[in-house]
């Protein structure tokens, strides 16, 4: 009986790990609110937390030790007092490389068109078919949004299902009046990131997600010259990525995500190599030149 129990215990064990495919970490700050009573802030964050971590996101099955690591910070910038709250979402998520003890950033964004409703001790709801709540929208868009990048990473294109997933939140969402939504609410919010995500224009900069990743960090441990030389071979595309269209989110993204990165990995390059992929960078991403230049330094 004793071992009937123990195998019960076990196999439960093995389905609510297979159940999570989030390790997110939830804050809910609220700085600019005056009031001494944050219970209703502390009650959003627990249901937060059980929304995303408790969802089956992904298709394949996830083991505990397997699920992606990312985090929610809620800045609350107003609220009413009752249950209108806005505020901005600081999204960041990451993976593990190859053989190292160190975690790269996959996705940081901060968006600071939240605007929601929530009750004290409500249970959030969610469905793919239609639109519920701004607050559930907005985790569950993330939350495929995370899955996606975190796939690319290790599949090339892999993530294509969940950006065609986060997509079909943005669609239900045009019913809404709440901002983010909509191509005419701002060139930088998560209809452009949809957009990108699914529009064959960045294609590329997906592929050389892939690459970088699976070439070059994962490569790097064990090989630090090859792994380098494989995201130097990588750097023309970025040049070439179009960012001059509307909405162009995509490659901001990505310097977002990886610049400090990039400027770790050639800082250990010879001269020529670092002087080189200096002005690459500089090229592709300008709005970071200063932190570029110190590669003309190096270690």
């Amino acid at each position: 009986m004793k071992l009937l129990y123990t195998c019960l215990v076990l196999c439960f064990c093995c389905f609510i790990a297979l159940g999570q495919d989030l390790n997110a970490r939830i804050s809910v700050v609220s700085p600019k609110i005056q009031t001494t009573n944050k219970r209703v802030f502390q009650s959003l964050e627990t249901a937060m937390k059980d929304f995303l971590n408790g969802r089956k996101w992904i298709n394949d099955p996830i083991l505990s030790q397997e699920r992606i690591e990312c985090s929610f910070i809620l800045n609350i910038v107003s609220w009413d007092g009752g249950s209108n709250f806005s505020g901005e979402l600081q999204v960041q998520s990451s993976r593990p490389v190859f053989n190292a003890t160190y975690t790269t950033t996959l996705l940081n964004l901060n968006d600071k068109d939240f605007d929601f409703t929530y009750t004290e001790g409500q249970t959030i709801d969610y469905s793919d078919k239609n639109f519920i709540s701004n607050l559930s929208s907005v985790m569950a868009f993330y939350a495929y949004i995370i899955a996606g990048f975190d796939y690319d990473s290790f599949s090339r294109y892999g993530g294509s299902a969940y950006f065609a997933l986060a997509q079909q939140v943005v669609i239900n969402a045009q019913t809404s009046s709440y901002k983010g939504w909509k191509a005419f609410d701002s060139n930088v919010n998560r209809y452009w990131l949809s957009e990108n995500l699914n529009n064959k224009t960045y294609a590329p900069l997906r592929s050389l997600m892939y690459d970088y990743h699976r070439s070059g960090l994962d490569v790097m441990a064990d090989n630090a010259p090859k792994g380098r030389s494989a995201i130097t071979a990588l750097l023309p595309v970025l040049t070439q990525t179009d960012r001059l269209r509307i909405g162009a989110m995509l490659p901001l993204l990505f310097f977002t995500a990886k610049s400090d990165e990039l400027v770790s990995i050639f800082s250990n390059a010879d001269p020529q190599g670092r002087i080189a992929a200096m002005n690459l960078l500089i090229q592709a991403d300008p709005s970071n030149g200063i932190k570029y230049q110190a590669l003309q330094q190096g270690n």
